[in-house]
């Protein structure tokens, strides 16, 4: 029994550990990706920027909520927030809880598919094999029918009174305690063709001290655009960092039309003769109906902004 029964047994016991390390220990393993971005004029002091992403929070994550609470300790001197804060339309109240000592500082923010509609039961075999094949996505302006709308209006209005600046289409400045201004130029989710960039046009405004891209998916399109309107730094979420990872190889599907290998940290990007700065966040949560991370645990960053060369 042993010689025909043991492999078959070894390759499900090993499949089970896997599963129960992805969503029992790194879905839970909260990091900080720490990362320096060359994009400020010669002779400015260095900016600290929190970016936090793809939260995916359900009921009852208090782990996730006081790591979250906890960022606020590194003192950034203003905070980007990419999209896709929910994965449960009860939990509005816990998103805010945990984003509550953020909100103190000057911050700005889009909103991914996710804020707008909660996440759908599907067979993963079946999103690894839409995304291999191209088909990126959901065509219209809505999910299918029957998707259930999420109370994203909360949110909208309680980072609105804090301050923080909706770049959903739109166009906006924070000044930092220390004078500086900062434009913001954003999106609405490309992921469910929400993108308006003719709304936006025009490249970035001369007159700030730095100008930044946010918008939730990188899809190709937007990241051409925003490199062409010479934008020097682009900051996205939504890719989870391909959420389940192969070691020493990366991640097999980005849920988008970008490549594999920028599926998370700082890159560039080319289009139109100019290059941008482009950092992908890999998030620090999950759908939660796939609860799980491997190779890739969640993580919010800290981006350093210095003196361009």
């Amino acid at each position: 029994m042993r010689a025909r029964y043991g492999i078959p047994l070894g390759i499900t016991a090993l499949g089970a550990a896997c599963v129960g390390y992805a969503t029992g220990i790194e879905a839970r393993s909260f990091r900080l990706r720490r990362v320096s971005v060359p994009v400020l004029p010669p002779g400015t002091h260095p900016l600290r920027v929190l970016q936090i992403s793809d939260i995916h929070m359900v009921g009852g994550q208090g782990k996730k909520r006081r790591w979250i609470q906890s960022l606020a300790g590194l003192r950034p001197d203003f905070v980007i927030n990419t999209g896709d804060n929910l994965s449960d339309p009860e939990a509005v109240p816990e998103v805010l809880d945990a984003l509550g000592p953020l909100l103190a500082y000057p911050g700005a923010y889009v909103f991914g598919s996710n804020d707008y509609y909660g996440p759908k039961l599907r067979n993963p075999a079946r999103y690894l094999l839409e995304a291999a094949s191209g088909r990126h996505g959901l065509n219209g302006n809505a999910p299918a029918v029957g998707a259930i709308h999420n109370p994203w209006e909360g949110i909208r209005d309680a980072f609105d009174a804090a301050g923080w600046i909706g770049l959903s289409n739109a166009r906006g400045r924070l000044k930092l305690p220390g004078g500086q201004e900062i434009a913001l130029t954003g999106l609405d989710d490309p992921h469910i063709k929400r993108d308006r960039y003719s709304e936006v046009a025009g490249g970035p405004e001369t007159d700030a001290d730095l100008a930044l891209a946010v918008v939730h998916a990188p899809y190709l399109r937007v990241l051409d655009a925003f490199t062409a309107d010479r934008y020097p730094l682009i900051l996205a979420g939504h890719t989870h960092g391909g959420q389940l990872c192969v070691p020493f190889y990366g991640a097999l599907v980005t849920n988008c039309d970008l490549d594999a290998r920028r599926v998370k940290g700082l890159s560039t990007h080319r289009a139109g003769g100019h290059q941008a700065h482009l950092h992908v966040s890999a998030g620090c949560g999950t759908n939660r109906y796939t609860p799980a991370r491997f190779a890739c645990p969640p993580e919010a960053t800290l981006l350093t902004l210095t003196e361009r060369t």
